[in-house]
């Protein structure tokens, strides 16, 4: 498809989607509104049209007065953690000052709806678009470009994002901890995991500074996302045959890290003089905790806060750095 003036590739219309279906517009507008007024196999045939072209429909053609909507969509997994809440209240206060509305998304920690998600919020022609995580399916990246609005992704440091990046690098996190342990003498690691990629990195990172410390990795295990209370009860529980004298135990959160030592408590594994604890978050229940947790603590007010002025920034038709990472600090407190 030819590139306008501008650069950007055509949006495409609902005429393209019909002639790549080999059906009239009026039916692709039935398929997208009315489906159970189509045939199974109609449907199909413009779906599979919808997919290849990157089709985004516009809810609200001719419903504006200006070419702005004043409304900004954003996409996180969950809102039930600080570990998110945190960024998007920041980010909404920051945008609702210069007179924008935040429309949220809940994704989820499975990427099998990322399409169909992002393609309905871009329906909504939002001004800009916040994501967590800068992985995303080809279509997906290709609905972005095609959208021609600003897009920032936090919470990841990947080298190339779709636009704009404010976040930091997992992996680098979890060889701090492993150096951090290390330098307290460990020589026995393990580490309960989240399954989903940033947590993945983070253990990556730890085994990888496990493995230049020379030290040994005695257990490891994979939790569900997002991980709680009870799955770090679970896992400890689980992994305790194999702790031995003196273990140092990274948690993909808090949350996992409380429990873990209230198993730990109630094993009779004493903590840290045979097992250390650090969680990631800086969660009010590591700081409340008896004993106190050690974590990794990352400013996600301030990532929320910058991710909005970056992308005001580049709405005002202005400049905005494509790459900004935020700072992680380990926070010892009594468990290590």
């Amino acid at each position: 498809m030819a590139r306008s003036r501008s650069g950007a590739t055509p949006a495409v219309k609902i005429v393209d989607v019909a002639a790549r279906a080999g059906v009239a517009p009026m039916t692709v507008s039935r398929v997208l509104n009315t489906p159970d007024r189509v045939s199974e196999d109609t449907r199909a045939r413009v779906q599979a049209a919808i997919d290849e072209l990157g089709y985004v429909p516009n809810l609200i053609a001719g419903g504006l007065s200006s070419r702005r909507s004043r409304m900004i969509a954003a996409i996180v997994p969950t809102i039930a953690s600080p570990m998110f809440s945190d960024p998007v209240q920041s980010f909404t206060d920051t945008l609702g000052h210069a007179g924008y509305r935040v429309m949220l998304s809940l994704s989820g920690y499975g990427n099998t709806d990322e399409d169909a998600l992002i393609r309905a919020v871009l329906a909504r022609r939002p001004d800009g678009l916040l994501l967590t995580g800068a992985k995303h399916s080809p279509g997906v990246r290709r609905m972005l470009r095609d959208a021609g609005v600003p897009v920032v992704e936090i919470w990841d440091a990947a080298e190339h994002s779709t636009d704009m990046l404010v976040g930091f690098d997992h992996a680098e996190l979890g060889e701090a901890v492993a150096d951090f342990f290390a330098a307290s003498g460990h020589t026995r690691f393990a580490v309960l995991a989240a399954g989903d990629p940033r947590g993945t990195a983070r253990r990556d990172g730890f085994l990888r500074g496990v493995a230049r410390h020379g030290g040994a990795v005695v257990a490891q295990r994979t939790l569900p996302a997002p991980s709680g209370i009870l799955d770090g009860r679970a896992a400890l529980r689980d992994i305790a045959p194999l702790l031995g004298e003196r273990t140092a135990l990274l948690c993909s959160s808090d949350l996992v890290a409380f429990g873990a030592v209230t198993e730990a408590r109630v094993l009779g594994i004493p903590v840290p003089e045979r097992l250390a604890v650090c969680g990631f978050g800086d969660f009010e229940i590591s700081r409340g905790a008896e004993p106190p947790i050690t974590t990794v603590a990352v400013d996600g007010r301030a990532m929320g806060r910058m991710a909005a002025e970056n992308l005001l920034a580049r709405m005002d038709g202005g400049s905005a750095p494509g790459r900004v990472l935020v700072p992680f600090r380990i926070l010892a407190r009594a468990t290590t």
